[in-house]
């Protein structure tokens, strides 16, 4: 998610919420927020509306589920939390609704097929995606519940 939208779910200002970002950027990884290029941010402005009224100085920030996370930790307000937890759930629900349909992992294989015909140099970005594609083919294991059970 972009650190614009996030902003405004947290109902925070922009320069607030990356200022928090950066004053703990340990907690950070590039696996977790990264900015886009100049030219991604070109792309992603052309092919929105919005993003051309976007008079930003510096190219947008861009969160994983795991940096959404992780901003709950550094912007410590109620909403904050609040947010993160329904965003959590969002993920959640449709990572359920994607391992749910049958024909998943063959439509996630034939987009790591197309894409690897659209790419022909070996970008960490574009390996990432495919790492991320082949992860999403192999089915989770069941998780075992925790605690009491009143059908046991």
């Amino acid at each position: 998610m972009f650190d614009s939208d996030l902003a405004q779910l947290y109902e925070v200002e922009l320069r607030v919420l990356n200022q928090a970002v950066k004053r703990n950027i340990e907690r950070f990884p590039d696996d977790f927020i990264f900015q886009l290029t100049a030219e991604e941010w070109k792309n992603q402005r052309s092919q929105f509306v919005i993003f051309n009224k976007d008079t930003r100085k510096y190219r947008p920030f861009v969160f994983t589920e795991h940096g959404i996370l992780m901003l709950s930790s550094v912007l410590n307000s109620d909403k904050a939390v609040k947010v993160n937890i329904s965003i959590m759930r969002t993920f959640v629900q449709l990572r359920h609704y994607i391992l749910d349909k049958p024909d998943t992992n063959t439509q996630i294989a034939e987009l790591r097929k197309l894409l690897m015909l659209y790419i022909e140099k070996n970008d960490k970005r574009v390996n990432d995606i495919i790492i991320a594609l082949n992860n999403l083919i192999v089915q989770p294991s069941k998780t075992r519940t925790i605690g009491f059970n009143a059908n046991d």
